[in-house]
């Protein structure tokens, strides 16, 4: 680790700022290992939300006012300055007001506050049980949020809110997270006092009876007044896409350049068809590996360990000559999600690395069979060198970086680009030489692919690849089922999360394709002094920053 650079007046703010946060939001404390606040949960009410925006106006000010000593300060009033004002324009044009999503909203974030808890000793037991004591009052206050939303005419889909119920009826069930959750509670060194047990039982009933609550919210006032249109248009688009990125983009442009990326999967994956089974098609491809069954994992108990040791051999062999690993950030767990929604996702570490990042698998009910040609990359996209490698490097770097810097800042497309082009770059280092990994690979680019012209289609109303009509729903489903080689569950999933959450899923391939853009400019500048290994640190040494900050502070000015 270099000698720590003295803090600024800029930093001063920047550390205000993730204190504020921690305070305000009791989840994403706990998400950074700030555990100060872990039996509280965030205020979704009106007033909170306006708290939050006094504080964001209040810091916005104060940066402002100040003036860089360095680099290092210009890129954090820089991306400070430009998350804040974001977050502005957002409440303006009234997003919280109609957030519901079946991936990224209360619904599932205050479910979700409880996976990252310390369940070691009786007292960690005893934060759990007022943490659970408190799920009423966020779900209360998320609801006034969007009675409001509907007061003001500004609500979300309808698809968006079915699809949230069915969720709610599976967290508040019998057999759902809050009931087993409590009733498995076993502190390492020892039972639970009588007292604690029946807290525990009682706050995770108030839980569920919460929910309980919110579905009946949902369907009695806020389904009726949903929208039946999935698309949020142009000018919201652009301003969601902007928050996903930390860029502005041009959104036909790009939607152009996603219709040729994904022509340019598809001939790719035909070609690598070609190698494993000559005069094949993809589909015959991957019909021919599932029914070799060479590649295919039985049970999440296989798909954990194999998971792991997965990730721990990269993490091995990538530390001895392709990246500097710093010691603290070498161990990554890798995890089977609590929820059966699909998906799979990173958590970072804490800031003392006391918990360590890890890589979670939501496993949709039903599934049981698990193909490694299909997920290897996966594993290097949460693990190393991509997520894990990425903001646990982030979070090691506090010589130099503050804790925005180092622990909040950043974007999807930043995030989630570097992981698309960590894939690519294990391509490039052989860690795929199998045919059937490198497909693996290509169909999740090309699901990523589809995904930029999918999300940009529907939700600007483009018109259909096939010219009958616009973008919609089923077509985008269609779309999804023509291009990517998943448990029609994950599609299903995945196109509904789209659908809900504008921007988000472009912010993967466009995200990559800045961080290639980047890569090839300073090349060009460096010439003959380039070198790959040197610009991969000096990107992650910025910590997380927006696609736009990281083109001004990479490229020569």
């Amino acid at each position: 680790m270099t000698e720590s650079r003295t803090p600024t007046e800029i930093d001063a703010v920047a550390e205000t700022w993730v204190d504020s946060v921690a305070k305000r939001s009791p989840m994403t404390a706990t998400y950074i290992g700030r555990a100060e606040y872990n039996g509280r949960l965030d205020d979704f009410s009106p007033a909170g939300t306006e708290a939050a925006l006094e504080e964001t106006r209040r810091t916005r000010a104060s940066l402002a006012a100040l003036e860089p000593v360095d680099d290092v300060d210009r890129v954090t009033k820089t991306d400070l300055l430009a998350e804040l004002d974001l977050d502005l324009e957002l409440h303006e044009a009234g997003w919280h007001l109609r957030d519901v999503n079946v991936i990224a909203s209360p619904t599932q974030s205050v479910r979700e506050a409880f996976d990252l808890m310390p369940t070691d000793t009786v007292a960690d037991w005893g934060v759990i049980a007022e943490r659970l004591g408190n799920v009423s009052g966020a779900l209360s206050g998320y609801v006034q949020t969007l009675r409001e939303g509907i007061d003001r005419g500004v609500t979300p889909a309808r698809r968006q809110i079915v699809e949230v119920l069915g969720q709610i009826d599976r967290i508040k069930a019998d057999n759902g997270f809050f009931a087993t959750f409590a009733a498995e509670a076993a502190p390492a060194e020892g039972g639970l006092p009588a007292s604690l047990a029946r807290e525990l039982h009682d706050n995770a009933n108030a839980a569920r009876v919460a929910y309980r609550e919110l579905s009946d919210f949902m369907k009695a006032e806020l389904l009726p007044a949903g929208t039946e249109q999935d698309a949020v248009g142009r000018d919201l688009y652009q301003l969601l896409s902007r928050r996903f990125l930390g860029a502005t983009i041009d959104l036909d442009e790009t939607y152009e350049w996603g219709k040729e990326e994904l022509a340019r999967m598809a001939a790719e994956q035909a070609a690598i068809a070609e190698e494993i089974l000559p005069g094949s098609t993809v589909e015959q491809a991957v019909a021919y590996l599932d029914e070799q069954g060479a590649h295919t994992l039985h049970g999440t108990d296989e798909l954990r360990e194999w998971m792991q040791r997965t990730s721990d051999h990269a993490i091995v062999e990538l530390g001895k000559s392709h990246f500097d690993i710093p010691e603290e950030i070498r161990a990554l767990e890798c995890m089977i999600a609590p929820t059966q929604e699909g998906g799979i996702y990173y958590t970072g570490p804490t800031d003392d690395f006391s918990r360590p990042g890890r890589m979670w698998w939501s496993v949709p009910e039903g599934v049981e069979t698990f193909d490694t040609w299909r997920e290897l990359t996966t594993v290097y996209h949460e693990g190393v060198p991509g997520h894990h490698l990425q903001i646990a490097q982030s979070v090691y770097n506090r010589a130099e970086l503050n804790s925005w810097r180092r622990l909040l800042a950043g974007t999807s497309g930043h995030a989630e680009g570097w992981a698309l082009y960590a894939e690519r770059l294990m391509e490039q280092l052989g860690y795929l030489a199998d045919p059937a990994d490198r497909l693996g690979m290509l169909d999740g680019q090309r699901l990523r692919a589809v995904r930029v012209v999918l999300d940009i289609g529907v939700h600007l109303g483009k018109p259909r690849l096939d010219g009958e009509g616009v973008w919609d729903a089923d077509y985008a489903l269609e779309k999804m089922r023509e291009n990517v080689n998943m448990p029609d569950e994950f599609r299903k999933f995945e196109t509904n999360r789209y659908l809900g959450w504008p921007g988000q899923a472009p912010s993967y391939k466009v995200g990559q394709r800045i961080w290639e853009q980047t890569r090839d400019a300073v090349a060009a500048a460096e010439g003959t002094n380039f070198s790959i290994k040197a610009f991969h640190k000096r990107a992650l040494d910025l910590g997380g920053v927006g696609l736009d900050t990281l083109r001004s502070a990479l490229l020569p000015r």
